[in-house]
């Protein structure tokens, strides 16, 4: 079985985070492994509070597991700091950790911001030129290129961008636009185009953690980014339309949807 990392913090609540990061790599057919930059108090309402980890433990989790353990891909989420991130890149680099996707986490749902503001620029400059591909949400693009992005030919300009900040593949995610739920996917040459049926549910906790580890969990078995983004696509579309009602607010995707069909179960 593939192994796939992922470093990113931990969401009491299950639905995003390494939760959803451990859930999706299970639901895909590969081995999931944690490194926790941080522990959040959320639930369905919003983030709450956020711990960050010393960077001290940061390292010793990430070399522990690669001194031990062929890691196939990697996924990096929520880092917050300048420091973790430096010391995070300094640890991939050092165990020369291959396809690496990071989802630049930002701001919750409800407004948290997850990375410090001077940390922003940080992540650019160490962990991008690290990646296989970087999968921003509209509003990550933004903050990231600094420009306004309300139509596709706005993400195809972003995704151009933000891959000349580390020469790495793009995938600029466009839920927050009104209509189809389309993805601009750009390798530095060519763009292609992920889409889907918007599905109506506000259900949709931990979508951004969920795509990023698909893709992750599909690198590790051997899919091309182009069939991993796509079988990623189709995942997320799955894990939406059969999210289900838990708590007073944002529900989580349905990670295992894929295995309760092939088990008969349904959604009550």
């Amino acid at each position: 079985m593939k192994t796939v990392l992922t470093i990113a913090g931990s969401d009491s609540c299950g639905g995003a985070g390494i939760q959803a990061d451990l859930k999706t790599f299970s639901a895909l057919g590969a081995y999931g492994m944690s490194v926790i930059t941080a522990v959040t108090a959320q639930n369905t309402m919003g983030v709450f509070s956020v711990r960050e980890l010393d960077v001290d433990i940061i390292r010793e989790q990430i070399d522990c597991l690669f001194d031990d353990i062929k890691i196939d891909a990697v996924k990096v989420g929520m880092v917050s700091s300048i420091e973790i991130i430096d010391v995070i890149g300094e640890c991939l680099k050092k165990n020369n950790a291959a396809n690496i996707v990071v989802d630049p986490v930002m701001v919750s749902k409800s407004g948290y911001h997850l990375l410090r503001e001077e940390a922003k620029d940080e992540l650019v400059k160490v962990l991008f030129p690290l990646a296989e591909v970087v999968t921003p949400n509209l509003f990550e693009a933004e903050l990231i290129t600094g420009d306004k992005i309300e139509n596709l030919a706005q993400m195809e300009k972003a995704a151009v961008k933000i891959n000349g900040l580390g020469g790495i593949k793009v995938i600029v995610k466009g839920g927050h636009l009104t209509g189809d739920a389309i993805d601009v996917v750009y390798d530095g040459q060519n763009f292609s185009y992920l889409k889907g049926t918007r599905i109506e549910t506000k259900n949709t906790h931990g979508t951004g953690c969920t795509f990023s580890s698909a893709i992750a969990a599909l690198l590790a078995r051997g899919y091309p980014i182009p069939e991993a983004a796509r079988l990623a696509k189709e995942y997320i579309n799955g894990a939406i339309e059969h999210s289900f009602e838990l708590g007073r607010g944002v529900g989580p995707t349905n990670h295992f949807y894929n295995l309760y069909q092939k088990a008969g179960y349904q959604n009550d």
